[in-house]
């Protein structure tokens, strides 16, 4: 395991200027992530060396790297050592959860833009996908989710105004789709088809992603009892997202 040597202040800084020291190993840890050098799941230094490095004490060099585990860039294994985290956005694959709360639990700062929002004509395409006859009348939405003003998801989404008829009036400026459906109707049951695809137009230019570039597809459908609900097709950017799913084995 390497690690760089030397002094981190500034050259001709006083003594009144230097930052605390626990702040100059994390901004050193930091660079080292940022840049690449440590990527993820590569294992930093222990504690032990970076204090030696550094000539401070272990506890401020665990005081470093501790802050950095609760800011979501380093995770520990007990035992073992203290890991790059991957900072790639996560929902679980398996539940419907409210993408404003995610990001939140992560310590960060939800927003969303409201692009459409408006009563449709149903296609063969989005009547079969919605159960419904073809020329039925249909909620049409469609938002981007940001975590710290970085798009994350592009979410187009057809509802049945039969089931939630004043979708068209909710304030989506305080509240996600998904906080508007569960109100009107709790959700029993979801099929997801997850997929792989390169970005359309108005995919990289709501994303904020090149033209082709690698996205995540969720396509969900959502049931309250024997009622379809929704449909929501999502576009996530392939190197800032990832769904996670667990499984319980019987007799675990």
């Amino acid at each position: 395991m390497t690690l760089i040597t030397g002094s981190c202040l500034p050259q001709g800084a006083g003594v009144n200027r230097q930052p605390p020291r626990y702040q100059i190993i994390k901004q050193y840890l930091l660079e080292r992530i940022q840049s690449g050098d440590f990527p993820v799941d590569h294992q930093i230094p222990p504690e032990e060396m970076l204090a030696a490095t550094f000539g401070v004490s272990r506890m401020t060099a665990n005081k470093a790297i501790r802050d950095l585990v609760q800011e979501g860039y380093l995770w520990r294994q007990s035992g073992i050592g203290t890991f790059v985290a991957d900072r790639r956005s996560e929902s679980p694959l398996v539940e419907i959860n409210n993408i404003a709360d995610e990001v939140r639990d992560r310590g960060h700062t939800y927003s969303s833009r409201l692009i459409v929002l408006e009563s449709v004509v149903a296609d063969d395409e989005i009547a079969m996908r919605m159960g419904v006859k073809v020329g039925s009348s249909l909620f049409h939405s469609r938002l981007v989710h940001l975590e710290d003003g970085m798009p994350i998801q592009l979410e187009i989404r057809y509802v049945n105004p039969r089931w939630v008829p004043e979708y068209l009036n909710a304030d989506f400026h305080h509240q996600t789709p998904n906080e508007i459906l569960v109100a009107a109707c709790p959700i029993s049951d979801m099929e997801h088809i997850v997929e792989a695809v390169l970005s359309d137009p108005m995919t990289s230019h709501y994303l904020d992603v090149d033209a082709n570039a690698p996205c995540l597809s969720v396509r969900r459908r959502t049931w309250s009892k024997d009622r379809l609900i929704s449909y929501a097709h999502l576009l996530h950017p392939g190197d800032r997202y990832k769904l996670r799913s667990m499984a319980h084995t019987p007799g675990r």
